[in-house]
């Protein structure tokens, strides 16, 4: 691989001429594309930034220097540089190297990632820090342009800039999060221009006047007048105004240029924002072409770029159900927090574009603006995936259910989501809605499902109702049960309860069951919150032993209220297993895999049916 193979420590970025780097981005595109395209993975944000990931290690040593990544999409060529690449193998496999940051993975992993705009909060904490201890290093927030959409990225911009620490933020703006850009800022950055020139001549006159005597004097004199003259003139850039030295906009793909600016920002020892521009997906003609296509991508053939895309999934149902609904129901409208595409959302965009609104990663302002549309008479429905749901805890509380206010959250990726680890999996939505006065929680198990309860969250639910789904297809079970708790399968030795998609394992553990002589009654709850324990009390009064099988946290869970009930209405059975993913974080891996490690799939529940139908206790 002639450069690259020859790179297995930041050392070797150091030592590089740099007559050989044209050559290494080369190489280190060729080696993302065929690695990628055996793991999947984000690829597109990784493309687009392989000349900063080579400036960074040039200017800072990141096993004491700390590299803060923003969500973590752009950390592919810093594993390489960092003694990972022979691992990449591996990559977002069980047991393998995360896609994302990890500093129990390597020293030179600063800080997890995984979710959008806290880079720069956890940056300053980080330089606060090195400052009430006399440590000696820098600190970097690496953080894109999507990424900044986010408002918890202005809250630290705001004191990050008045901190004084030094502290450098490198914005690499690529017009794109994981969709387009859009809103005020998109239109900012735009039009952010300075010159490079400009900066050279700055820093010496700077460094000249300093020098001579009452030289300090006369620079601040005439860098007060030039500051006057430029505020009366020229619009001060926005990331001036909050306290930073702005630097930029630079070529993100000459490596030459950013390695001047980030050692002028660097030197600054001072709050620094460096803006790069890249293109998204550089390198490779067809994600350069369709880069919202490459951000995260399945397994695909690097010489077509064809990756197989399955039809039928949740979220396109979920897309396509609302365009039909709002047909007749001009009150609905959709929102979602820049992910469009991700949530099924192309062609409602395309159809109903007055009806549509992506308020780019503002989960929070999603929410909240979802309140005041529904307490004006609208129907609105917010799409958001259920790990970044998370940060509309206070919004759902606050502006929603106190009023009881009619949204429809539509909650995709609920439950394992697979590769992309622990910061992905939406493990924790039963537990955090089910929280919340005046919530209504449905489950659909099938493609069917989704689509009539979708219509009825709409026509039939007056206060705040959550949807969840998980990502994917469905499985096996392909019926429509509705609402209501449905008995799938009558039995008699034991009752096996469980909800969504998570109903083909219980009936394949029914079945194994079978073949050893035992009959397992299997209920699917359509609606997990508020509960209807009326089924479930007739089951269990019959049957004596009781399993509820979810793929949630425990804390929370549908078995634990299960259970309570149970106990306060004094229904005694002689055993009780919750089964669920335990008060833990779930790693990377496939779907499947991750099943079995949980012992959550069909064998796992028949295994622990089996020990209740032996004589095993209460848990």
């Amino acid at each position: 691989m002639g450069i690259l193979e020859n790179i297995n420590s930041p050392e070797d970025i150091w030592a590089l001429d740099k007559s050989q780097i044209p050559e290494l981005c080369k190489e280190i595109r060729e080696f993302l594309v065929e690695s990628v395209s055996c793991s999947g993975g984000h690829l597109a944000s990784n493309l687009g930034a392989v000349e900063l990931m080579v400036a960074i290690h040039r200017v800072y040593d990141t096993k004491k220097d700390r590299l803060v990544f923003d969500v973590g999409h752009q950390c592919y060529v810093h594993k390489i540089f960092t003694g990972r690449r022979e691992d990449f193998k591996s990559l977002r496999r069980l047991g393998g190297i995360s896609g994302f940051p990890k500093p129990c993975e390597s020293e030179h992993d600063a800080f997890i990632a995984g979710h959008a705009s806290n880079s720069i909060s956890v940056a300053l904490g980080m330089a606060r820090a090195r400052t009430l201890t006399g440590g000696k290093y820098d600190v970097v927030a690496l953080i894109g342009d999507g990424a900044l959409t986010g408002g918890l990225s202005y809250e630290a911009l705001n004191d990050a800039g008045a901190s004084g620490e030094a502290l450098v933020v490198i914005l690499n703006d690529n017009g794109m999060s994981i969709s387009k850009n859009v809103g005020g800022l998109a239109r900012l950055l735009s039009h952010q221009r300075i010159k490079p020139a400009y900066y050279s001549f700055k820093l010496w006159y700077r460094r000249f006047m300093s020098k001579i005597p009452g030289g300090k004097a006369i620079y601040r004199f005439t860098h007060k007048i030039k500051t006057m003259i430029k505020e009366a003139v020229f619009h001060c850039t926005f990331f001036e105004e909050m306290g930073f030295q702005y630097f930029g906009p630079v070529d993100g793909h000459d490596v030459e240029k950013l390695i001047n600016y980030l050692e002028w920002a660097k030197n600054l020892k001072a709050p620094a924002l460096v803006h790069v521009t890249t293109v998204k997906g550089k390198g490779y003609s067809y994600s350069e072409q369709a880069p919202n296509d490459y951000h995260g991508v399945g397994k695909f053939d690097p010489a077509t770029g064809i990756a197989h895309q399955p039809g039928g999934t949740f979220s396109e149902i979920f897309g396509s159900t609302l365009c039909e609904l709002v047909e007749n129901d001009r009150r609905i409208c959709a929102i979602t927090a820049a992910m469009t595409a991700g949530t099924g959302l192309t062609e409602f965009a395309s159809k109903y574009p007055n009806r549509f609104f992506d308020v780019a990663i503002a989960e929070e302002h999603a929410v909240s603006m979802a309140a005041g549309m529904a307490k004006q008479g609208m129907v609105p429905v917010v799409a958001i995936y259920s790990t970044f749901l998370q940060r509309s805890y206070d919004m759902i509380l606050h502006d929603v259910a106190i009023q009881n206010l009619h949204v429809v959250f539509a909650v995709d990726r609920a439950g394992i989501v697979g590769e992309d680890g622990e910061t992905h999996h939406g493990i924790f939505d039963v537990c955090y809605l089910s929280s919340v006065p005046n919530m209504t929680i449905l489950s659909p198990a099938s493609g069917a499902e989704l689509r009539f309860m979708l219509e009825y969250a709409i026509k039939n639910v007056d206060g705040p109702v959550a949807i969840r789904y998980p990502r994917g297809k469905e499985g096996a079970y392909s019926g429509m049960s509705g609402i209501e708790p449905k008995v799938l399968r009558v039995g008699s030795d034991i009752s096996i309860v469980s909800y969504g998609t998570m109903i083909n394992s219980a009936l394949k553990a029914a079945d194994i069951l079978s073949v050893s002589g035992y009959s397992a009654e299997v209920i699917k709850l359509g609606k997990i919150f508020p509960l209807d324990m009326d089924p479930i009390i007739a089951s269990v009064s019959r049957t004596g032993r009781l399993i509820v099988a979810e793929e949630c946290v425990a804390e929370g869970s549908v078995g634990q209220k299960i259970a309570a009930s149970l106990s306060e209405q004094g229904i005694e059975a002689p055993g009780i297993r919750l089964v669920n993913l335990g008060q833990r974080f779930v790693p990377q891996g496939s779907i499947a895999e991750l099943y079995r490690f949980c012992g959550i799939d069909g064998e796992s529940l028949a295994l622990e049916a089996m020990k209740l139908l032996e004589g095993g206790g209460h848990e």
